[in-house]
């Protein structure tokens, strides 16, 4: 249903009553914390709710099912580059280490560009993590996602627009 129906809101209070449980539930047994879950679950909800749209209810558990694979990979993702750059900043003598301040700028900086690329299609988010962190070509990524390369060349430009309009002053 679309949100410009009066009964949208009643239709996303349904489904998260009716489904709610069972999504945590699925997520605590992925990620092995309710914590995480609960975050995650929250995502999901927030992600139907801009979008605008609610899936049949012969569809709703495959649909949030979708929605909670994809949520689960990016924070693992996400946590793997945190873990790499922190792995990095310990290689680094303390007289070049950075200021606990410009730490948690570059905290932020992540946060607001992991933000950015959650906003957008999952085939963007891979196609410029595939370069940016996997180290592929075009080539290989655009049979990796089964698209064309010119499609990888415009998810790529698309994600790193995202990238730079989520940095403090980042306009293009």
């Amino acid at each position: 249903m679309e949100m410009g129906t009066g009964s949208f809101q009643a239709q996303l209070h349904r489904l998260y009553q009716e489904h709610h449980g069972w999504l945590c539930s699925l997520l605590r047994r992925r990620l092995g914390n309710s914590c995480d879950a609960a975050d995650l679950a929250h995502d999901i909800y927030l992600q139907l709710l801009r979008k605008g749209h609610i899936p049949t209810a012969a569809e709703c558990r495959r649909h949030l099912m979708q929605i909670a694979k994809g949520k689960v990979i990016d924070l693992y993702r996400r946590r793997a580059l945190e873990a790499r750059y922190l792995e990095q900043q310990s290689y680094q003598p303390d007289a070049q280490a950075p200021s606990e301040e410009l730490r948690a700028m570059q905290r932020e900086a992540l946060g607001a560009v992991a933000s950015a690329l959650q906003r957008q299609s999952p085939k963007i988010r891979q196609a410029l993590l595939l370069s940016r962190l996997g180290g592929l070509g075009y080539q290989d990524i655009a049979s990796q996602l089964q698209v064309s390369v010119s499609s990888v060349e415009k998810y790529i430009a698309q994600g790193v627009q995202s990238c730079h309009r989520s940095r403090p002053g980042g306009g293009i």
